[in-house]
C-alpha cells in the first residue's frame, strides 16, 4: 500500500480532481511498465512471521537493504520504506514485504528489477536465518500471529475493516499479490483497457492460483485470496458495473471515488482517522475529522490508493487480480497484461472476446474462480478456454512489440509458465494441493522448502 502523498495544490473545483486522472496520458512511446509484487517473511527455524523489531525483524531486513542504495523513510522515527531511483520498498499491514519497481519500458527491464530485488532479499535471509515466500494467502498462521506493522494508516484500517466486512482483515495481514501498472493514450484509450482489464481480471485469478491452503490445511479453494476479497469492502473493491456504462471516462470514475468512504487524512506526519467520512464533506470544508479544513491534491492521492477494485486507476491502471507467487510467476504477470493491452491488435481482440459478457456473468466468474480457478464453467466451456486465449493474445502482442535482451530473445520467453499452465490445465494451487496429497503427507513444511525465494 501507498504511503502518504505529497501536498499539492488545494483543490478549488472539482475538474482539477477529472484532471489529476488525466494527466496520466501518454504517447505509445512513452508507455512504462511498473511491477509490484509481496512476500511473507518467516523464520527459517520454526516458519513463524516475522516481527517488525530485533535483529531478525522486518526492520533489520529494510535497514541492511539501504547497503545496495536505497534510502530511508521514517514515520514517526520508524523505518517503514526505502526508495531508489524511482522503485520503493514498503511494509504491508502484517508485515508483507512489498516492491513497487520503477516504471521501465520493457518486461526484460522489469524483471531484472523483481531479481535483483529478490537475490538482495535472499542474500540478507541468509545472513538473519530467515526467508521470504510468494504465495496468495498465508498457509499457517493465524491471523492472531501476524504482528502488526507500525504505520499510522494501517490502524485505522484494522478498525474500520470490521465494519464493512468478514474478511478484510486477512486482506490486510494474510495476502500477497503481484500487480502491474500500465499506462494510457486518452481517454478513449483507458476506457477500452479499463473494461478489458476488469472482464479478464477473474481469468487471472485463475492463471495465478495460489492459495490453497489457510492454518495449515486445504481452506477449500484454489485463490482464497480471490475469495477474501469478496467479502473485504464492498464500497471500494469488486468489478464495477459502471465502468461499462455508456459514457464512462474519467469522470464517472471520479463520481464512484468520491461516493466510496474515506480512511483518513494525512496530516502535520500523522494519521487523522476520518474512516467512513465523505471526501464531498472534504470537499466543502464540512469533514468531521478536519471541520474547516478543505483538501489539497495530495489528499485526493491518498484517498485514491484507498480504492481497491480488481483493476484501479489512477494516472495508469492496476492489474490486481493475482496472487502472489513464485520468482518466474512476478514476471509472467506483466507479459500477460502487456501483451494484451499494449498491442493494438492483441487490444481490439480482447476486447472482441468480452465486449458482449453481461455483469451477470462477469460477477459469476470472480465468485466462481477462487473456488474452481481454470476449470469453472463459462457458457460452453470453461475459464481454461478463456485462459488460452488471453495467452495466445498476449503472446502475439509481445512478439509484435518485438522486445530482444542482449541474446536476442523477445517477451514471450515470461510467458513459458502460463504456457504450461493451460497446456495441463494445473494451476499453482493444483500442483501444491496434489503435494500435500502425495510427497508431502499432509505436512506443509517442504511447502515452505520448495517455494521460498
Amino acid at each position: 500500500m501507498s504511503g502518504p502523498q505529497a501536498a499539492g495544490e488545494p483543490i478549488e473545483d472539482r475538474r482539477q480532481l477529472v484532471e489529476w486522472i488525466a494527466v496520466g496520458e501518454k504517447p505509445p512511446e512513452a508507455f512504462r511498465i511498473g511491477t509490484e509484487h509481496e512476500k511473507f517473511g518467516f523464520r527459517l527455524d520454526d516458519l513463524s512471521p516475522l516481527p517488525y523489531g530485533g535483529p531478525a525483524g522486518i526492520e533489520a531486513v529494510l535497514g541492511r537493504l539501504t547497503s545496495f542504495g536505497w534510502d530511508e523513510v521514517r514515520e514517526a522515527d520508524k523505518l517503514i520504506a526505502l526508495t531508489k531511483d524511482g522503485a520503493s520498498v514498503s511494509l504491508e499491514p502484517g508485515g508483507q514485504l512489498e516492491l513497487s519497481g520503477a516504471p521501465l519500458a520493457t518486461i526484460h527491464q522489469t524483471c531484472g528489477e523483481v531479481s535483483d530485488h529478490l537475490a538482495q532479499v535472499r542474500a540478507i535471509g541468509q545472513e538473519l536465518g530467515i526467508g521470504f515466500i510468494g504465495l496468495g494467502f498465508a498457509p499457517t498462521w493465524t491471523r492472531e500471529q501476524i504482528p502488526m506493522m507500525p504505520k499510522g494508516r494501517y490502524q485505522i484500517m484494522r478498525r474500520y475493516m470490521p465494519c464493512v466486512g468478514g474478511l478484510g482483515l486477512d486482506m490486510m495481514f494474510r495476502t500477497t499479490t503481484v500487480q502491474v501498472n500500465l499506462d494510457f493514450a486518452s481517454e478513449a484509450d483507458m476506457v477500452k483497457k479499463f473494461r478489458v482489464a476488469l472482464s479478464l481480471q477473474p481469468i487471472a485469478t485463475a492463471l495465478f492460483a495460489n492459495s490453497p491452503f489457510k492454518e495449515g490445511r486445504p481452506n477449500g479453494y484454489l485463490s482464497y485470496r480471490g475469495h477474501v476479497w469478496s467479502d473485504t469492502d464492498p464500497d471500494r473493491t469488486g468489478l464495477l458495473p459502471f465502468a461499462f456504462d455508456d459514457g464512462f471516462g474519467y469522470e464517472a470514475y471520479v463520481d464512484w471515488a468520491l461516493s466510496v468512504p474515506m480512511y483518513f487524512v494525512h496530516r502535520d506526519e500523522r494519521y487523522i482517522d476520518a474512516a467512513g467520512q465523505s471526501f464531498g464533506d472534504f470537499l466543502d470544508g464540512k469533514l468531521p475529522a478536519l471541520p474547516g479544513v478543505k483538501p489539497h491534491l495530495g489528499d485526493w492521492a491518498d484517498h485514491m490508493t484507498t480504492l481497491f477494485p480488481d483493476a484501479r486507476l489512477k494516472r495508469f491502471i492496476e492489474m490486481r487480480g493475482a496472487d502472489g507467487g513464485p520468482w518466474g510467476r512476478l514476471c509472467a504477470l506483466p507479459a500477460l497484461w502487456v501483451g494484451i493491452l499494449y498491442d493494438d491488435a492483441s487490444l481490439d481482440a480482447a476486447w472482441d472476446l468480452v465486449r458482449n459478457w453481461s455483469e451477470e456473468e462477469r460477477e459469476a466468474l470472480r465468485a466462481t474462480v477462487p473456488l474452481l480457478a481454470l476449470k469453472t464453467p463459462f457458457r460452453t466451456g470453461t475459464v481454461l478456454d478463456i485462459a488460452e486465449r488471453m495467452v495466445e493474445l498476449a503472446e502475439a502482442g509481445l512478439r509484435r512489440r518485438a522486445q530482444a535482451n542482449h541474446f536476442g530473445s523477445d517477451e514471450t520467453m515470461f510467458l513459458d509458465p502460463l504456457k504450461r499452465t493451460v497446456e495441463s490445465g494445473m494451476t499453482p494451487a493444483d500442483e501444491m494441493l496434489e503435494a500435500y496429497d502425495g510427497r508431502w503427507a499432509g505436512n506443509l513444511r517442504p511447502l515452505f522448502e520448495e517455494y521460498a525465494y
